[in-house]
């Protein structure tokens, strides 16, 4: 048996990591009540996150969706675990294209974190599918939503442009 079979053999018996996520960390000076406010009422979600609200009671088991104005929904899951202000958990599942729906649900974690003056928030969205389109996506939109919001708690005023849902051509 040759050192390369050895090798490739003992890879196969190790359990492989699968699976895709993505991890956004930002420290935002505000209090961890507003901040959690910004992330699930629609009065805030609608001047940072391109015009979305959610629709949710925000208890354990709830129906959850993510709705854009004119278009409808476009995500939706259930609450899996809420702990207010310190932790929210989504399953998410997107509807605006048929590959990224047909990936399944997702997982979406917010984590708000004191850190003296400062909130510590961290976005874990991740799911049991090796190269998810889902969580590639994300991964550009997460960053443009997060740092949006953290301006207007910052500064009273979201990103030019992130009030609104501007569909592709």
């Amino acid at each position: 048996m040759s050192e390369k079979t050895t090798l490739d053999k003992s890879a196969t018996q190790t359990k492989p990591v699968t699976g895709s996520k993505f991890v956004y960390v930002t420290y935002i000076k505000t209090t961890q009540q507003k901040l959690w406010d910004a992330l699930i009422k629609p009065e805030f979600t609608r001047q940072y996150w391109f015009g979305s609200y959610q629709e949710c009671d925000w208890s354990v088991g709830a129906s959850w969706k993510l709705m854009l104005p004119d278009v409808g929904c476009i995500d939706s899951g259930e609450v899996l675990s809420i702990d207010a202000p310190n932790k929210l958990v989504l399953s998410w599942q997107n509807h605006k294209l048929p590959e990224r729906e047909a990936e399944g649900f997702s997982t979406a974690t917010f984590l708000l974190e004191p850190t003296g003056e400062l909130i510590k928030l961290t976005v874990i969205h991740e799911m049991a599918v090796d190269n998810s389109k889902l969580i590639e996506a994300v991964s550009n939109g997460w960053p443009a939503v997060l740092s949006s919001l953290q301006s207007l708690l910052e500064t009273g005023k979201a990103h030019p442009g992130t009030d609104t849902f501007k569909p592709c051509a």
